[in-house]
């Protein structure tokens, strides 16, 4: 079999994977708001398939970090590669290419309160103009709700959902694109226990299912600890220290010890 030539007919993407080029690769992160100095010289590297928790305080700058990963916001100086790539230079079409293998679980979900559940999923096929049959399109949908727990409610709309509902469709909505990527921006944010355990799992789920690499970004602790290989500490700007669960636990660093009293 001729390894090589397989090889070289692989998108980009997915050869640098296969050379385990980070998935995502954050190098001296800067962003300010006026007086404001949020982001000072952030770093953080995430690998194929690992899932990672970026825990700061509100205000710290958790979410602008995932916004400026996928474009959002462009960052006043800094390097932000993704599969390789150094979106903060790519032109619109390219940046497109990239987005369109990061999911993006927002936190207050943004589903189209206008739109059925189905028509809501079928949002970024039609955004990025994706050529499907009507049967191809029928069956992701299907798939996609099948996998976060919720065949048959594709002609419901958001007014109809629970909280713990709207969160599995936004994710159903992200995983429609077959992301290698995921960035959950607060996803247990305002759900019970109960509730929140079931997407701390669901969110393993799809991290076996899809190989993805995720980067997480919560207050919640037991969400952390379920999901989460590694725990990087977001403060005054900086990567600020980094370990698994049990070894920020037991940190001496007062900052540290505050996330977990």
């Amino acid at each position: 079999m001729n390894y090589k030539a397989i090889d070289m007919a692989l998108p980009t993407q997915e050869k640098t994977m296969n050379h385990r080029v980070p998935a995502v690769e954050i190098v001296d992160l800067k962003k300010s708001f006026e007086d404001n100095h949020v982001l000072k010289n952030f770093n953080l590297t995430i690998q194929p398939h690992e899932n990672v928790a970026v825990l700061g305080k509100s205000g710290s700058g958790k979410s602008v970090l995932i916004k400026c990963i996928v474009g959002l916001i462009k960052p006043d100086a800094g390097q932000i590669r993704v599969f390789g790539q150094d979106v903060v230079h790519l032109e619109r079409q390219e940046l497109d290419e990239v987005r369109s293998r990061i999911g993006f679980l927002f936190q207050s979900n943004a589903l189209y309160d206008s739109l059925t559940v189905r028509e809501n999923l079928e949002f970024p096929m039609r955004r990025l103009r994706l050529k499907k049959s009507k049967e191809q399109v029928d069956q992701m949908v299907y798939e996609a709700l099948s996998n976060v727990g919720l065949p048959n409610v594709q002609d419901l709309m958001p007014s109809s959902l629970s909280g713990g509902m709207k969160k599995r469709i936004g994710l159903a909505r992200t995983l429609i694109m077959e992301p290698r990527i995921i960035l959950y921006d607060e996803p247990t944010t305002g759900l019970d226990p109960i509730t929140s355990k079931e997407i701390a799992n669901l969110m393993n789920d799809v991290h076996q299912k899809y190989n993805t690499s995720s980067i997480i970004i919560s207050h919640d602790m037991s969400c952390i600890k379920r999901t989460a290989q590694r725990i990087v500490v977001l403060n005054d700007g900086i990567d600020y220290l980094e370990g698994n669960y049990e070894e920020l636990k037991g940190s001496k660093d007062k900052i540290v010890r505050a996330f977990f009293l």
